[in-house]
């Protein structure tokens, strides 16, 4: 059964801390719904209601201009081995900008001070729902690693060739919206 929660609990936090995927979904008026799969590698709670993750280069940044023109979010983690259950967060993102007095402070407090080749921004969350469910429809699988594959891309590209492929495919999503890529906070 569907339960809603003002905020996150301990049981909340430490499902998310078991989960190796989730997703985020974000849209505006007149754009298609983006979801994005991400590791929770980079993923972390800040407090009841808020949370970030660390985001790395992807094909578009469609997250970023959907936050910039209307804020809502929401994501979503599977309970893909051991007991079944969905948990969302809802309510409204922000983009906090690479090289922004932020994103260094957060940087350094939650990542480590390590920013792994390709980062971009750290997408924030601000939810005022939690809500959960029974997750019965969710396949089981067996988690067997992270992918090495944006690692391998990134080391390819280059932070010359990154940042070219930012101008190219970040600055504006793919109904035209721009996304704020590249501006600071």
């Amino acid at each position: 059964m569907a339960k809603d929660f003002p905020a996150l609990n301990a049981h909340h936090r430490d499902f998310i801390g078991k989960q190796h995927v989730f997703f985020t979904a974000t849209a505006a008026t007149g754009t298609r719904i983006n979801i994005s799969p991400r590791s929770t590698d980079l993923f972390r709670v800040m407090g009841d209601n808020s949370a970030c993750y660390l985001d790395r280069t992807g094909s578009g940044n469609e997250t970023a201009a959907h936050l910039k023109a209307d804020g809502r979010m929401t994501i979503m983690f599977c309970g893909v081995d051991g007991p079944p259950l969905i948990l969302r967060l809802y309510g409204r993102g922000r983009i906090i900008a690479r090289g922004s007095a932020d994103y260094a402070r957060l940087l350094a407090a939650e990542f480590a001070d390590t920013e792994p080749l390709g980062a971009r921004q750290i997408t924030w969350l601000d939810f005022d729902l939690v809500k959960t469910s029974c997750g019965y429809g969710v396949p089981l699988m067996d988690y067997v690693g992270e992918r090495d594959t944006m690692d391998r891309w990134a080391e390819a590209k280059g932070p010359d060739g990154i940042e070219a492929y930012w101008r190219d495919k970040n600055m504006v999503s793919m109904d035209g919206l721009p996304t704020g890529f590249g501006d600071q906070d």
